[in-house]
């Protein structure tokens, strides 16, 4: 079932519509990535009994931010021995495939925007649970071009660690996604979703067995603790991206949190029910996004928790 914006064709107010949905999907997840990262530094500064960032925004909300257009206006430097044009490329190589891994969620129902009717969704291919594979697999290559065009034998060790982990944990995250797709008999993630409405969450009707498998698969394909093997520092210094330095750097940390996310937001969609949710009588559209974001928020919040 595709996009009703598309179905009486493509004018210039749908690919008006269309360019909103990409531009607000994209900073939404900066956002997102700015206040996770605060949580983050918050929540682990008070299990060691720290006070954490306080100074730029109230309660240092702002920190991220502040550090982002620190690192922007650095000087980004390129090793001599490297080979320029990949060393540029791989960064953006994973942040491009974390994004358009999370523009095929369903975050909420159908909204009137102008009037079209549009989801709540960037898009809805009809082969929507391969796409997301796809990008999964993807990344690997931005992860492994960015250590062999170092010109350096740590990022380079780093970045062959990384992808055999990654591509290790590939077949079993695919098979744990295969069954949410045969019980439901689509590849379309908002089929998935509407599978599941009120509380019929195929958590409940496949076992707790492939959410096991999908969530420890896919924490080690996001490679974070304890699968965050590649940032050895006594052998590897900090993995395959060693040699990055300003906004390059920085672009792999905003890949890095946009996957947490978009796994967050995968499992909420495969096992627990997408934006399904009780409804109350006011505002029924925002119920859905209200819902979805609470449950992505517990799988982030267990992630820092690790």
């Amino acid at each position: 079932m595709g996009d009703p914006l598309y179905a009486q064709g493509i004018d210039l107010a749908v690919l008006l519509i269309t360019l909103l949905k990409v531009v607000l999907t994209f900073v939404f997840l900066l956002v997102s990535v700015i206040m996770y990262i605060w949580f983050e530094r918050k929540f682990i500064s008070d299990l060691q009994n720290r006070i954490g960032p306080d100074r730029a925004g109230p309660y240092g909300v702002l920190q991220s931010l502040a550090d982002g257009i620190k690192l922007i206006f650095k000087e980004s430097l390129v090793p001599a021995e490297s080979d320029r044009r990949v060393y540029i490329l791989a960064p953006y190589i994973t942040t491009i495939t974390a994004f358009a891994a999370f523009a095929i969620i369903p975050i909420g129902d159908r909204i009137s925007i102008g009037g079209h009717q549009t989801y709540l969704q960037l898009a809805n291919p009809p082969i929507g649970i391969l796409f997301l594979l796809a990008m999964s697999s993807i990344a690997v290559y931005g992860v492994f071009l960015a250590g062999w065009s170092s010109g350096s034998k740590y990022p380079l060790l780093g970045s062959v660690r990384a992808s055999a982990q990654m591509i290790s944990y590939e077949a079993a995250m695919s098979l744990a996604v295969a069954s949410a797709v045969l019980i439901t008999g689509s590849l379309t993630t908002r089929d998935i979703w509407q599978h599941q409405h009120t509380w019929n969450w195929n958590l409940w009707q496949l076992g707790v067995v492939p959410f096991l498998i999908y969530i420890v698969a896919a924490t080690a394909e996001i490679e974070r603790p304890p699968f965050d093997l590649l940032e050895a520092e006594q052998e590897l210094v900090a993995g395959f991206n060693t040699e990055y330095s300003a906004f390059r750097f920085a672009v792999f940390y905003l890949a890095s949190y946009m996957n947490t996310i978009t796994v967050s937001a995968v499992a909420v969609t495969l096992f627990f029910g997408g934006p399904s949710g009780p409804h109350i009588g006011f505002l029924p559209a925002l119920w859905p996004v209200v819902w979805f974001f609470l449950k992505v928020f517990v799988f982030m919040s267990a992630y820092v928790w690790l």
